[in-house]
């Protein structure tokens, strides 16, 4: 009989954590609270995005998580857009911060390239040209669809890998089995109790109703994000790859090492401090419909008010329509989102009983990341190193 594994959570991560354990011949379960996945893995860009890795190991595994998602979408048809990504300069302090970036990844072998404001147009074509000092291309980066790509996948996963779904079925305890071996008891609201070899929580920043003792000794930080989505461009308009202004310079750990990136802070510090006081950085991406999802800002820490902050929308549009145009820019949806960041690493990990792990904190990674990590955390138990704290 196969070992069976039981996953807490359908979100990006619990998925991640399904198909290697089903690729490795476990019989899966997948609990969700709720009748889908709702949080934060429906919640974001769609971004495949390896280029906001630092170079080394964590860039290493976006690659191959990048790799992973080309394996799924052919395998399940969820849609996925070859897209790539241009950065956009329109400071000459950014484009320092660009040009000494395209110099370390040649240096280290990746493709990027730097781009002349002529350039970087005829790549992109919602680039606001008023302003336009250049920009930065790479390859890596892929789109889908969140909220259409968690559903095909999990549909895929139970077609194919017969993966179970049991949706809107909360978990509420689990327990080290009594008389049953080694086997951990999962307890559902409804009462229900199943056996399982092992367990895998994937709950996201929803760690709490679990194991809270765990919880607070995690350092994890929530975060809240703001974002946007338009109408479906007109004429089956495209914005061209992903886009990204020169804020998010700042905002991912992969610009750290460029000598000019200090620059860049401090001007934005100086002229607009609001910014930094929401953690915005704009970006840009579209859908296989034509809308443009556009965001997004950044509240450390809890309490989060229920209540999205007209105040940062208008902040993110401001800024975004400084760096891009579109051809209509009619908002359709506004939504936040809470994800657990680990400012330790990529994920964090605990045991908090024997053969229970614990498996979150992706912060906003979940997409580019979570394949690449959950096939690793797989590959370190085949080598019997359980301690990945």
């Amino acid at each position: 009989m196969s070992q069976r594994l039981a996953i807490i959570g359908a979100g990006i991560g619990g998925l991640a954590q399904a198909w290697m354990g089903a690729r490795r011949g476990w019989q899966v379960t997948v609990f969700e609270q709720t009748d889908r996945a709702r949080a934060a893995s429906i919640r974001n860009f769609g971004m495949v995005w390896p280029i906001g890795q630092p170079l080394g190991p964590l860039h290493d595994c976006a690659l191959r998580s990048q790799q992973l998602w080309r394996e799924a979408a052919i395998a399940s048809g969820v849609w996925l857009n070859n897209c790539g990504s241009v950065h956009l300069a329109h400071h000459h302090d950014e484009l320092a911060v660009l040009e000494e970036f395209a110099a370390r990844s040649a240096a280290a072998g990746t493709d990027r390239t730097l781009l002349t404001a002529e350039q970087t147009l005829a790549l992109a074509p919602a680039a606001n040209p008023d302003g336009l000092c250049g920009g930065l291309r790479s390859s890596t980066e892929l789109g889908v669809d969140p909220t259409a790509a968690i559903e095909g996948l999990a549909a895929w996963l139970a077609r194919e890998h017969a993966v179970r779904f049991r949706f809107s079925s909360a978990v509420s305890r689990i327990e080290a089995g009594a008389g049953r071996g080694d086997l951990t008891e999962v307890v559902l609201a409804s009462g229900e109790t199943l056996p399982f070899d092992r367990v895998v929580i994937c709950c996201g920043a929803s760690l709490d109703r679990l194991f809270p003792e765990s919880l607070a000794d995690s350092g994890l930080r929530p975060c809240k994000l703001q974002m946007l989505r338009t109408v479906a461009q007109p004429a089956d308009w495209r914005i061209g790859p992903h886009l990204a202004s020169g804020l998010t310079l700042r905002h991912y750990r992969n610009f750290d090492d460029c000598p000019s990136i200090q620059r860049v802070r401090d001007r934005i510090a100086r002229e607009s401090p609001e910014l930094d006081q929401w953690g915005i950085h704009v970006m840009a991406s579209q859908n296989a419909g034509g809308d443009v999802i556009l965001g997004d800002s950044h509240e450390y820490d809890q309490p989060f008010e229920p209540f999205d902050q007209a105040l940062i929308d208008d902040l993110i549009l401001r800024e975004l329509r400084q760096v891009i145009r579109l051809r209509d820019w009619t908002i359709t949806a506004r939504w936040h989102g809470v994800y657990a960041k680990n400012p330790a690493g990529p994920v964090w990990q605990a045991e908090p009983l024997p053969n229970v792990h614990l498996w979150t904190g992706l912060g906003g990674s979940g997409m580019t990341m979570a394949f690449g990590l959950a096939e690793q955390f797989w590959l370190e138990e085949e080598k019997g190193n359980t301690n990945l704290h």
